[in-house]
């Protein structure tokens, strides 16, 4: 599995370079920055799982799990055992739904640790190692992020889960130990016949916006175990005259050469960011610019209006017509305006930031009848190197405060800790945990590759 090998790229299908990086990968080599990067991840998954657990999504797809009853891998907080591909689905489901999973943003926003469920599932329903576990982690978000740096998505109106199809697809493959012909028609299968699309995440927001991925993770295992029986796809499925570059993201360039490896230690991961509160990643400026500023404001009645400038897609995205009507916590959690207000209200956003309650609250539709959110092209320009966003408060008084942030805890610039990892896990848990089990959670992590 870890034998070097040259190859020619030059006449080579995507599919098939992705394939051979995903059979070759050395999960030997791996440097200890870059465990600890898993490691990390694993514990910020499991605290989503536990923080997302009463939801409904969450208890419609462990029951309809439990009606699957095959024993080789476990659904998160219950007893059921279920298929790998179902059991992907409702795991991956509990650490997508809050919004509170780590993220990376290149031309395509996305959340790298969607396909943890996945590795989990498959390594469990395989007997695999915890060593090829970690491996097969780290090539899931390096093929997603190489992705997500390559094309939008968005702007051509697919969602972000089809870099999923792929990411998880390879790290299913890789533990099944399958070759890369099988591996490629992994790829293939996954990629041509789940393509998502953007509604997901477009207008008034619905339970899907936090299951796509996990619906995206769950096809690629089962395409996995297809390629693995001997089914073959579509290909060549990038290139193709009807393939994903012609009817998806337009032809782009993608150099799996310099992909992360013992030789160059550029590993992917390394560069993916995590998240402080549970929302949209790109917002996550603005909310700590309304903090900066609510210890200036004395009386919230005062404010006479809100600015919020921003970059060309935090307009397109998180401030279009029903961002300023949400009803869904799904919609607030999108919401520029809605953020910055409760931001301004409360100095801070919670799980209990979106019950229906404070999604209707006067105060906060008052606030944002008040604010205004423009694109600030100089913002625009540092995206997606900085998230950054400026709120601009105006006083009854005539008194103006401003506050600009362009990166925050979770930042590359301000990476979480370890202890910061656990106090997140450790509020997410204690409704479901008691301190001993806790314990015993974050022991285990902590020692994952031992």
């Amino acid at each position: 599995m870890t034998q070097s090998v040259a190859i020619d790229n030059r006449s080579v299908s995507l599919a098939k370079q992705i394939a051979n990086y995903v059979c070759v990968f050395d999960s030997g080599s791996l440097p200890d920055p870059v465990i600890s990067c898993v490691k990390q991840r694993l514990m910020d998954s499991l605290a989503c799982v536990l923080g997302a657990y009463d939801t409904r999504p969450v208890r419609v797809a462990t029951e309809v799990a439990a009606l699957t009853p095959v024993d080789q891998s476990s659904v998160f907080g219950t007893a059921a055992r279920t298929t790998p591909d179902i059991a992907t689905f409702a795991n991956a489901v509990m650490v997508r739904f809050l919004d509170y999973n780590d993220g990376y943003m290149g031309f395509e926003p996305g959340h790298p640790s969607d396909n943890i469920a996945a590795c989990l599932a498959v390594a469990e329903s395989e007997a695999a190692t915890v060593r090829e576990f970690i491996a097969a982690v780290v090539i899931a978000y390096e093929i997603q992020m190489r992705l997500q740096d390559a094309a939008s998505l968005n702007q051509r109106g697919w969602d972000q889960a089809c870099y999923i199809l792929v990411a998880s697809a390879a790290a299913a493959s890789r533990l099944m130990q399958l070759d890369a012909k099988k591996t490629t028609e992994a790829i293939n299968l996954a990629l041509n016949g789940h393509i998502a699309m953007r509604q997901v995440r477009s207008g008034t927001l619905s339970d899907w916006k936090g299951c796509s991925a996990a619906n995206a993770s769950r096809n690629a295992v089962f395409a996995a175990q297809l390629a693995r029986a001997g089914m073959t796809g579509p290909s060549p499925i990038f290139e193709g005259k009807m393939g994903f570059f012609q009817q998806v993201t337009g032809e782009f360039e993608l150099d799996v050469e310099c992909f992360g490896n013992a030789s160059n230690g550029d590993y992917a991961i390394l560069r993916s960011l995590t998240k402080t509160f549970p929302t949209n990643g790109e917002l996550h400026t603005a909310i700590w610019a309304g903090i900066e500023l609510k210890p200036q404001i004395t009386d919230i009645n005062a404010i006479q209006s809100i600015r919020i400038d921003t970059s060309e897609f935090n307009c397109r995205v998180l401030a279009d017509p029903e961002k300023w009507h949400p009803t869904t916590r799904e919609t607030a959690d999108h919401s520029l305006p809605y953020n910055v207000a409760r931001a301004l209200l409360d100095g801070d956003i919670t799980l209990e930031s979106y019950l229906p309650a404070n999604i209707r609250a006067p105060e906060v539709q008052e606030l944002m009848g008040k604010t205004t959110v423009a694109e600030d092209p100089k913002l625009t320009l540092m995206f997606p190197t900085q998230l950054a966003n400026r709120v601009t408060v105006t006083l009854t008084s005539g008194d103006l405060m401003t506050s600009q942030v362009t990166t925050g805890p979770g930042g590359l610039e301000q990476p979480m800790s370890d202890a910061d990892f656990e106090r997140k896990f450790r509020k997410m848990a204690a409704p479901h945990l008691g301190q001993l089990s806790q314990e015993s959670v974050i022991d285990f992590v902590q020692s994952l590759e031992s």
